[in-house]
């Protein structure tokens, strides 16, 4: 029988409304809204279900809410007993998953996640940096062209490895540019920039890694109960503060995602639940693997097909 991944997507696939109907009708749902509102100090459920939308693109917004909004919806799925064999999750994600394997407790991961967001925001000027999703290119070609245009003078990373044909560049806003007019040197086809308030998985967020690493220090991690694939390293990791400095190290380093579902896939794993908004995770798993099953847990209707379709297995 094969094996089961739970995925949790990053910033990028949020929603006014996410999660709301779990919200209304689960009690573990409900607790998990509550607990947000509680330990961040303000009505983080509202801004979620009312926007606007606006705000929730924030990236200190946008970061706790994803997160809450996904494990409401991994709280209430658990009512099914379906349980994975490893969890995973794209850059914000990642957490979703710690909270999902019991590393960390879901009050402690809002609190870091909006404070992960923060220090993001605060690391670089706004309008300096920028990001840019590469097309087509070759993941070699395409890196060796980056350390090119660094070199002369315009910092500019990998920064998420996503699926065969699509990665993402970060750095400054001249690098990523220059990426954007060369790209067809790394065999891209085009270069798509994308919406985000800075340089994200890129050496220019060290500052923010440093400022995390603080924060982390004065939170409990625990062994994880599930073993979680690190977008770091893409390799499972199951001991706390190996997971703390995995996380520092995330902020600045590349997501290694199709590198983490290819180790998945090595390891039986021919089933994939993606847990909140959006399809981004489970449509980027379909790139690398077609002949493997994929859900979306992102709202009540979608439990019971799921839950029916995995007892059929």
């Amino acid at each position: 029988m094969g094996k089961t991944a739970f995925i949790f997507p990053g910033q990028g696939s949020q929603a006014v409304g996410m999660a709301k109907d779990a919200y209304e009708a689960i009690p573990a749902a409900k607790e998990v809204f509550r607990q947000a509102d509680e330990r961040l100090g303000f009505a983080l459920s509202t801004l979620i279900f009312e926007g606007p939308d606006t705000a929730l693109k924030q990236t200190s917004n946008t970061q706790p809410a994803l997160l809450t909004a996904s494990i409401a919806l991994h709280e209430a799925f658990k009512e099914t007993g379906i349980r994975p064999d490893y969890v995973a999750g794209h850059s914000l994600g990642e957490y979703s998953a710690l909270v999902a394997s019991g590393v960390l407790a879901f009050a402690d991961a809002v609190e870091i996640v909006r404070a992960r967001g923060e220090f993001m925001e605060q690391a670089i000027p706004d309008g300096q940096g920028g990001m840019a999703a590469v097309l087509g290119a070759d993941r070699e070609a395409l890196a060796a062209l980056c350390r090119d245009i660094t070199e002369a003078g315009h910092l500019v990373e990998l920064a998420n490895i996503n699926c065969p044909g699509q990665i993402v560049v970060s750095g400054t806003k001249e690098g990523v540019a220059a990426v954007a007019e060369r790209v067809k040197e790394a065999g891209g086809k085009r270069a798509i920039t994308l919406e985000v308030s800075g340089p994200f998985h890129s050496s220019l967020m060290k500052e923010a890694a440093t400022k995390l690493s603080g924060k982390l220090e004065a939170v409990a991690f625990s062994e994880a109960q599930v073993p979680v694939v690190a977008n770091v390293t893409a390799k499972p990791v199951c001991e706390g503060n190996e997971i703390r400095q995995l996380l520092v190290d995330q902020v600045y380093s590349p997501v290694l995602w199709e590198d983490s579902v290819a180790w998945l896939l090595e390891q039986g794993v021919d089933t994939f639940i993606e847990f909140g908004p959006g399809s981004v995770l489970t449509g980027l798993v379909k790139k690398i693997d077609k002949t493997v099953k994929l859900y979306n847990i992102n709202s009540l209707e979608s439990f019971a097909s799921v839950a029916e379709a995995l007892e059929a297995r």
